[in-house]
């Protein structure tokens, strides 16, 4: 393999039913960072049927180039017709850095794409950067050894050099309308023997009824210390007063007292709001890869040397269960 002919970073540009998924413009925002740093180009795959409308929107968020693999075999995900695209992309235009969201078609398609193209993948990456050496390596983070160190990878001898990092994790460019860049409709040939192995018979989609805690601005977080439901009680009455969401640590989904939805940390969701308030959660490092870089984080834990102060900018040494309360009751009489 002549590593010299791999160049540009190219990035997965996920959609769901004609629709770009946040992870894809947060994805084009490192990946516009990581090819500014090499002097290359920043280049989106968009894969799908009638979605070449949406390629200005990949541009005004750092892409330079957009391939469009418009088809009626990639209407909807399924692996192999997927795999079989964008291998074929990797192999005419070989990238130098390929990067996917970890949701659930990114976790599903990385592995078979890397297995196919032989090179490695480094799943769920925290931190991406291009080194200031005159290497100029592309080295992957990651929590490792159950998130107690944290992992610098590199793939030195194979191209692409491949990861999937979490939605949340990574920031998305301001919308620049006045960007320009080039559209390429590009042709692939599927082999009709491999993808007719599988099919899709049915599209289940799930009811949500609460919000995505992703999304939220305001998020009011439980730990170990709020104990059942019923300390919860009083975290969703905060929240509703803040206008926010409930989620909560690891403990308490493995307690079963919350769903694995509300879950913040290395194996939940990375959430970035504007408001984070930590109550009874003594801050594992699993948990803080999740929420650290929020904008304000407030602290609330009996115990003054728990970690969660560490990164804190407000915090609170007390019982919960009646410092929870009393804000709950002061928000209350400040709105009448």
């Amino acid at each position: 393999m002549n590593l010299a002919e791999y160049k540009d970073v190219y990035v997965f540009a996920e959609q769901r039913d004609g629709k770009i998924q946040n992870v894809a413009l947060e994805l084009l925002g490192k990946a516009r960072e990581l090819a500014d740093a090499n002097n290359e180009k920043v280049v989106a795959m968009l894969l799908g049927k009638g979605i070449k409308d949406k390629a200005q929107t990949l541009i005004e968020h750092g892409a330079d180039k957009v391939l469009v693999v418009d088809h009626d075999l990639l209407e909807h995900y399924l692996t192999e017709p997927y795999t079989e695209a964008i291998t074929q992309i990797i192999k005419e235009q070989k990238p130098s850095i390929m990067l996917l969201g970890a949701t659930t078609i990114g976790r599903d398609l990385g592995p078979r794409v890397s297995a196919r193209n032989v090179t490695g993948l480094t799943a769920d990456a925290t931190k991406l950067e291009i080194s200031d050496d005159e290497a100029h390596e592309f080295r992957m983070t990651r929590p490792a050894f159950g998130g107690n160190l944290m992992a610098t990878i590199l793939c030195k001898n194979n191209r692409p050099q491949m990861s999937t990092v979490r939605p949340g994790v990574m920031q998305k460019m301001a919308a620049d309308p006045s960007r320009k860049g080039e559209v390429v409709d590009y042709a692939v040939q599927f082999d009709e023997k491999k993808i007719a192995r599988v099919k899709l018979v049915k599209t289940v989609k799930e009811e949500k009824t609460v919000t995505d805690i992703a999304a939220a601005k305001i998020l009011v977080s439980g730990g170990r210390g709020v104990g059942n439901k019923d300390g919860f009680a009083k975290l969703e009455a905060l929240a509703q007063e803040l206008g926010g969401e409930v989620s909560s640590s690891r403990a308490m989904v493995d307690a079963g007292v919350m769903p694995q939805s509300r879950q913040v940390g290395q194996t939940g969701k990375t959430v970035r709001p504007a408001l984070y308030m930590a109550c009874g959660i003594s801050g594992a490092i699993q948990h803080l890869a999740g929420m650290e870089e929020s904008e304000l984080i407030i602290a609330i834990n009996k115990d003054k040397f728990a970690p969660i102060f560490s990164v804190a900018d407000l915090g609170i040494v007390g019982d919960l269960h009646k410092i929870v309360p009393m804000l709950t009751e002061r928000l209350k009489s400040m709105q009448k």
